[in-house]
């Protein structure tokens, strides 16, 4: 996911290059094929990327443990710095911000690393294979998305068991209350 933009840096400003990028990036041990469109235009004393991308990934369901696909849509939007300058060779200040996106010295634009922290990002907190996945069974572990299992409707903790006791009385006062006012 290298770019070399050693023209597009010698170019005026507001020039832009377009890319179709369809490569495959590890992230933490994990292949993700990332496909899309790229934008690169010069702003200047930098190269601003933008882009629409898909990277597919292959997920666990958070409830039913299935594995299941998914494409990630990453939208993608950042300054990348020349770290020398393309018409005298002389080295160039580091940029402000200390994780800002570098171009090397033989004016070499990498994407790898902002494309993975757009894909950690785009990652689901709990990923699900579809919306109304019913999961498994606590008791047996039967794919609920399968149909019911044989399991008891309620088995309840023993821990809980004098609240549960507290609750049915609360309700049968709360009842009997309602009764008797409804008949005054």
């Amino acid at each position: 996911m290298q770019i070399n933009v050693s023209q597009l840096l010698k170019s005026e400003i507001g020039t832009t290059r377009n890319y179709t990028l369809d490569d495959e990036l590890e992230v933490e041990g994990v292949v993700y094929p990332v496909k899309g469109e790229l934008t690169l235009i010069n702003i200047g004393k930098k190269i601003l990327v933008i882009g629409n991308l898909i990277a597919t990934a292959a997920l666990t369901c958070g409830r039913c443990l299935k594995s299941y696909t998914a494409n990630l849509p990453l939208k993608i939007e950042d300054e990348f710095y020349p770290s020398i300058d393309v018409n005298t060779g002389l080295k160039l200040d580091s940029p402000e911000e200390p994780d800002a996106f570098t171009i090397d010295e033989q004016h070499t634009l990498d994407l790898s690393e902002a494309i993975r922290q757009y894909i950690l990002l785009a990652l689901p907190m709990k990923p699900l294979c579809r919306r109304d996945c019913a999961g498994i069974c606590q008791t047996c572990g039967k794919d609920l998305n399968e149909g019911k299992c044989e399991c008891p409707s309620e088995a309840i903790d023993p821990r809980w068991a004098e609240l549960l006791k507290l609750k049915k009385n609360t309700r049968v006062t709360v009842s009997e209350k309602r009764g008797k006012e409804g008949r005054k």
